[in-house]
């Protein structure tokens, strides 16, 4: 495994590169006197120019009543068959921007809002990238078991991947 920190804009094409691939990730929330954090399944609409990632959701939903109290997030994202796995942890800005709705508004969508894109009850997320950690294989899932392996048995040192974080600022 080999140690690659990214700053800046390659940082933020990493970003783009991984979340773009996987789509869906496990957002985290925290609420005030619980135990554990709240977790749902997440689609972003857009990682921007920035490395800010956009995700559309309800003002109805417990992540949204979450974020009003304490907009502290963590957002994971995995694709377990090519190993690659991303963390990151930062903020989340409430707003609602009915140009940016319509830009990220597709079919899809009408299943979460039955009013349309004018649905009222559509918020945007904006997440603000504070502490990011990838583990990136450079290669397959069973490329990489072999590596491991022959690791393990020949004591070979074959690279496995990459991990390091990304500097978004």
């Amino acid at each position: 495994m080999s140690t690659e920190n990214l700053s800046n804009q390659e940082a933020i094409e990493k970003l783009q590169s991984i979340v773009n691939s996987i789509d869906i990730g496990m957002l985290s929330t925290f609420q005030k006197d619980e135990p554990y954090p709240y977790i749902v399944p997440m689609s972003r609409q857009e990682v921007d120019d920035q490395g800010q990632i956009w995700i559309m959701l309800s003002s109805e939903s417990k992540t949204y009543q979450n974020l009003q109290k304490n907009n502290k997030l963590t957002i994971t994202y995995a694709d377990p068959k090519n190993y690659c796995f991303l963390t990151i942890s930062g903020t989340g800005k409430l707003l609602r921007n009915q140009a940016q709705i319509d830009k990220y508004w597709n079919k899809m969508m009408e299943a979460w809002f039955n009013e349309g894109q004018n649905d009222p009850k559509i918020q945007l997320l904006c997440i603000n990238p504070e502490d990011v950690y990838y583990w990136d294989s450079k290669s397959n899932k069973i490329v990489t078991l072999f590596k491991v392996a022959a690791n393990a048995i020949a004591g070979q040192d074959f690279d496995i991947g990459r991990d390091g974080n990304l500097n978004i600022g």
